[in-house]
């Protein structure tokens, strides 16, 4: 089997890799954990404002997070199952979060997509979007979407 799990280092992604637990995996089968960087220009900076952030602080910031948390996710999933030879991936990506988890999983020919949800209501989901929902709806795999628990 070949998982693709996406995570963003929230808790809505521990829930996740959590959720991992209850899979039964072979040897050999294989978990590809990515960290999309959406370096897209947030809206609320005016360019003729006289101030315009460096990209290349941003995407450096923004790489060494992901990495951590690539870091961080694939030791957790080793320990999880050390008693099997599961391979495990990391890669960070850059892009669009939704269109690079598809990509991803049309390329590696994934069995599953595992995503967390950050149970966003109707009014947030209209205004920020759901990467969940989209990946749901245009991946050629199935879609595992986990909520984290009520706190």
């Amino acid at each position: 089997m070949k998982i693709l799990l996406a995570t963003d280092g929230t808790k809505h992604s521990d829930s996740a890799v959590d959720i991992l637990k209850l899979f039964s995996f072979s040897d050999n089968d294989e978990i590809k954990i990515i960290s999309v960087v959406d370096m897209a220009v947030p809206l609320a900076i005016e360019p003729y404002a006289g101030y315009l952030p460096a990209t290349t602080e941003i995407e450096k910031t923004a790489r060494e997070n992901a990495e951590k948390t690539l870091d961080a996710t694939a030791q957790k999933i080793k320990e999880m199952f050390s008693d099997k030879s599961i391979l495990v991936f990391t890669e960070i990506l850059f892009g669009s979060p939704e269109s690079r988890i598809v990509e991803t999983a049309e390329e590696t020919y994934a069995d599953l997509i595992i995503v967390g949800s950050h149970g966003y209501n109707r009014w947030e989901r209209l205004l920020l979007g759901s990467v969940s929902d989209s990946v749901v709806h245009h991946a050629p795999c199935s879609v595992l979407v986990v909520r984290s628990p009520k706190e």
